[in-house]
């Protein structure tokens, strides 16, 4: 049931934590995102029933600083008074109800008797005209707490505990400026600056900005829990080997959170729906049904963690309540309420709020008198619904602070500083452009082809000859070798996962910031969000970020489409490059991604074409083109070839091409749980990285592998979920690198999985030769001229769209 690593491109059990980037508090520093979506409540879409969209742990008019996030969130649901929308519950003494009670600091409250015993002051007796001037005064006063509750953010991870609160309360202790960012890193850091106080305070804390890209090796979890939950999983009816995988999610408390909500299985990858409800049916017989409370709040995360694989942050309220009808859940609506209130979803609402005085009509007299509500939802009619979104805490997290921390490089950096003799002598009118343009901005969006690399590449140059810490990022090993020979310089091209983990580049300031001047991120389109936002959380005041990508290709593993964002959004000046990829092959490419497969002419055979019939053909083919046919015409050996597919299954897929791969180019008994030495691999240490590597050997710690020339020891308990053979890759694990020849395959039955961003990535991974195995006939034109990306469902444009830039481009 388990997927295959880097088989199915998405986030879940990505190594970042859910908390480890968090919006602002409004209450702490002024309102950072006050238009930024709110929860829908003062106007319910059609087909919404009141009060399904109001998380039930955020606290009405309770200002959370950072240093006490955690122990909000622990704290019971606290439910608004359903006619004045205040919080019964726990408060903090916010004067809520000072109309009716006398002031802390009068002077009836100070009289003491001479015993020092509390005199109670006498009450005054209110005439009946005073009497309904405090109830109006007391009502006035609650519909401009009801209005600012409605344009402040969402209090955003109400619904965490533990661990996850305790790095939520951490990440904003360190926004709000109350804990210093120095304190959470695994080496020691200089004292921190004054604008940084209480260091010591903070050393306690869990590291934030020491958390790398790629999942570190996970602890093993004791022999005890796995017991446990071995024998829940056997009382369900569920295979032993979820054991592992179930603790790696659930934590050491997992046996008891499946004996008590046995759908909590669904959060282990892999899990399917129906699988959790034979589950649960076998633990707890009778007590369970298709609505009960936990296994519709697990459906809800389940179809967003499902979502967040396919890249979207969010999803459209009622496509959430269709799936759920369509799994047997009577009520949909009361389920994504159930949801919302139980911390499983957030909810959002995107498009225009309503008025100062339509809100205030809505919320307060139409509260107290109900002869106003007709007229108040005649108004509503008229509007076009605003779209309800539902997402996962760890998305809203991300993006929320990844647009302010945009918005901030934008507004923060040098504006005046003069590049221009660097821009004089640059190699390329582009690479002019681009170093002008960064020189007069603090975020710039760069877009090109594989021949544009060389003006990020020149532009790193430039800022280092003029004094500067400049620096560039890539998605793979692969990239940053061909940057830092770009540059002349291997000190100036780090591995984007390197550089987040601190073990390339450059390290951190004392203020914990990464010590940069300049920062130029490559492969961009395939920058996730939760990296995106811890990338630029480490930037500091000042520095100047340049996302560098091509637009065509395939997007980031991980949820979200940052760069796709910054662009719609047009949050920052654009500089596109004019300079043409060379050769048959780039000409070919360039015209896939305009939405034309042409002929091109390739007199040295850059471009060959291979007709086959069927999968089994395929395969045969593939094989003998990397085999014999690549290196006798063009010198390439078949180390340096690499076949790209569509998908893992199948007859033709990754599996059974490496598998006869294998068989053909390194035949072995795979004495290495299935590999043996000289065996190419792609270790995937996280959703969404790919690492190319060659198998040296195996030892008692494990398989050693030679990745680019960085050696890596894979964990035995690790190598089946995280090293397959490498031969042949889909074209997400080929995105962001190149080899001297490609062969890309395709069979017949991958006809329905072709678009245009999978051909334009496919066939742009070679660079001197390019095979294609054409089994598909007529779906390749049409995949290319009609099928272009899939939209991500994304809140970061409008939050960007909605954020002060002034230098923005228009």
């Amino acid at each position: 049931m388990t997927a295959l690593p880097g088989e199915t491109p998405g986030t879940v059990g990505t190594d970042t934590p859910q908390d480890t980037v968090s919006p602002p508090d409004t209450g702490a520093e002024g309102s950072a995102h006050a238009d930024a979506p709110e929860a829908p409540g003062a106007t319910e879409p059609p087909g919404d029933a009141a009060g399904a969209v109001e998380p039930a742990a955020e606290v009405s008019g309770t200002e959370v600083s950072g240093t006490d996030v955690a122990a909000a969130e622990d704290r019971p649901a606290v439910v608004p008074d359903a006619e004045t929308g205040r919080a019964d519950g726990d408060g903090d003494g916010d004067g809520e109800d000072a109309p009716a009670e006398e002031s802390a600091g009068s002077p009836e409250a100070d009289a003491v008797t001479a015993d020092g015993t509390a005199e109670a002051p006498a009450v005054p007796e209110l005439s009946e005209a005073q009497a309904e001037l405090a109830a109006q005064r007391e009502l006035r006063e609650r519909i401009e707490k009801r209005k600012a509750e409605k344009t402040a953010p969402i209090a955003a991870g109400t619904g965490l505990s533990g661990t996850a609160a305790e790095l939520l309360a951490a990440v904003r202790a360190v926004e709000s400026g109350e804990k210093s960012g120095t304190a959470f890193f695994d080496s020691p850091a200089p004292a921190p600056a004054a604008r940084r106080p209480e260091p010591a305070a903070t050393a306690a804390q869990p590291p934030r900005a020491s958390v790398p890209a790629a999942a570190p090796t996970p602890q093993a979890a004791s022999p005890e829990a796995l017991d446990a939950v071995r024998a829940v999983l056997v009382a369900g009816g569920a295979p032993e080997a979820l054991a592992r995988p179930a603790v790696g999610v659930l934590g050491e408390q997992a046996a008891e959170l499946l004996r008590t909500d046995p759908w909590q299985l669904l959060a282990v990858p892999g899990v399917r729906p129906e699988q959790a409800d034979g589950f649960a049916r076998a633990l707890l017989g009778d007590g369970c049904g298709p609505d009960d409370g936990r296994r519709t709040a697990a459906l809800v995360g389940w179809l967003l963690e499902r979502a967040a694989l396919q890249g979207h942050t969010a999803l459209d309220a009622g496509a959430v309540r269709a799936a759920l009808a369509e799994r047997a859940v009577g009520d949909p609506d009361a389920a994504v309420r159930n949801a919302v209130e139980e911390g499983v979803a957030l909810v959002f609402q995107e498009g225009d709020d309503l008025e100062p005085d339509d809100a205030e009509a809505a919320d307060g007299e139409g509260d107290e008198e109900g002869a106003a509500d007709g007229a108040g939802l005649a108004e509503d009619a008229d509007r076009e619904p605003a779209q309800v979104l539902l997402g996962l805490d760890r998305y809203a997290l991300a993006e929320e602070s990844l647009a302010d921390g945009l918005a901030r490089l934008v507004n923060a950096c040098e504006k005046a500083a003069d590049w221009a003799e660097a821009a004089a002598a640059a190699p390329s009118p582009s690479a002019a452009e681009l170093i002008r343009t960064t020189a007069a901005a603090g975020l710039v969006a760069h877009s090109g082809g594989e021949a544009a690399r060389a003006e990020p590449a020149a532009l790193i140059a430039a800022a280092r000859g003029l004094g500067l810490r400049a620096l560039g990022a890539t998605h793979s090993e692969d990239g940053r070798r061909r940057l830092a020979a770009a540059v002349g310089d291997p000190d100036t091209a780090v591995t984007l996962a390197g550089l987040l983990s601190g073990a390339q580049g450059p390290g951190r300031d004392e203020d914990g910031a990464l010590a940069l001047d300049l920062l130029v991120v490559l492969d961009a389109p395939q920058l996730d969000v939760e990296n995106a936002a811890v990338l630029v959380e480490a930037l500091a005041d000042g520095a100047r970020l340049v996302l560098s990508g091509d637009p065509g290709v395939l997007g980031s593993a991980g949820a979200g489409r940052v760069f796709a964002d910054v662009l719609a959004a047009r949050a920052c000046p654009q500089v596109v490059s004019r300079t043409p990829d060379p050769g048959p092959i780039g000409e070919l490419v360039s015209g896939i991604g305009i939405g034309e497969l042409h002929q091109v002419d390739a007199p040295g055979k850059e471009v060959v074409i291979v007709p086959v019939r069927d999968a089994g053909e395929a395969v045969h083919r593939t094989v003998q083109l990397v085999a014999d046919s690549v290196p006798r015409a063009f010198s390439i050996p078949a180390e340096e070839t690499q076949v790209i597919t569509v998908g893992h299954g199948g007859a033709a897929g990754t599996r059974a091409l490496n598998e006869a791969l294998k068989q053909r180019l390194n035949p072995g008994p795979g004495r290495f749980g299935g590999f043996d030495p000289g065996d190419r691999v792609v270790h995937v240490p996280a959703p969404g990285r790919a690492v190319p590597g060659v198998v040296r050997s195996a030892d008692a710690e494990g398989l050693r592998l030679d990745c680019g020339g960085v050696p890596v020891v894979v964990p035995q308990e690790r190598v089946e979920s995280s090293v397959r053979h490498g031969w042949a890759l889909s074209a997400h694990q080929a995105a962001g690198m190149r080899w001297p020849a490609a062969v890309v395959v395709l069979p017949g039955d991958a006809a329905q999985a072709l678009s245009r961003p999978w051909v334009y990535t496919a066939f742009g991974r070679g660079e001197r030769h390019l095979s294609v195995v054409h089994g598909v006939d007529q779906a390749l034109p049409h995949a290319v001229a009609h099928i272009p990306a899939q939209e991500r469902t994304t809140r970061l444009r409008p939050l960007l769209e909605a954020l002060p830039t002034p230098d923005a481009a228009s």
